[in-house]
């Protein structure tokens, strides 16, 4: 039975038995028995690389007392679930995200250390609580995700891409005045619109 890990573009965290591109956490979500009992634990969420830090390094699964490793399809869904690329592992992508949070939101980008990015995204998260908010499709940027016929959909070259644990189905061309629910956070939109492009598994 596959181990109940995978994120959704939700945030939700699931079972399923496809692989996933990326790995990450949000601290120790297990209980004494190694089952996962909480959503979250640290402010960080992070998403990280799936190469071992060093060849003796170990990931440690369903144990109390270490981070949960989660896992994600692509960074599209781990930026739609409220996940920042990691400051260590994947360096570059984490100062390229600062960058154009940084941009998008208006502030200096020497303000914004990893704690300040988790506690705005931390703010963010807590708000989707309360709803999702709505906006057209022309004025949402690639890499966003999108409720559409109740499925999450990646926004991408123009078209919708329907999202499953084991990939994007086939992409639909979309009305740009069409209002949709986003799933992806403000704070992590106004990154992408000020630039910043996440990896996708599109094809893959």
């Amino acid at each position: 039975m596959p181990r109940a890990n995978r994120v959704t573009p939700f945030g939700n965290i699931e079972a399923s038995p496809a692989r996933g591109s990326l790995m990450g956490n949000r601290g120790d979500l297990h209980d004494r028995q190694g089952r996962i009992v909480r959503a979250w634990r640290s402010k960080a969420w992070i998403s990280c690389t799936l190469e071992p830090r060093s060849p003796s390094y170990r990931v440690i699964f369903d144990q109390r007392g270490h981070y949960t490793p989660l896992f994600f399809l692509d960074e599209a869904v781990a930026l739609s679930a409220g996940h920042r690329p990691c400051a260590l592992c994947r360096r570059p992508a984490y100062k390229a995200f600062r960058a154009a949070l940084a941009e998008g939101l208006g502030e200096a980008e020497q303000t914004l250390s990893a704690s300040c990015i988790d506690q705005i995204l931390h703010q963010a998260r807590l708000g989707r609580g309360a709803g999702l908010h709505l906006e057209t499709l022309g004025h949402l940027p690639d890499g966003g995700f999108v409720l559409h016929g109740r499925q999450p959909h990646l926004l991408l070259h123009g078209k919708l891409h329907p999202w499953s644990h084991a990939g994007y189905g086939a992409p639909t061309v979309f009305d740009p005045a069409t209002r949709v629910d986003v799933l992806t956070p403000p704070p992590i939109l106004a990154a992408l619109k000020a630039g910043f492009r996440p990896l996708v598994q599109i094809g893959g």
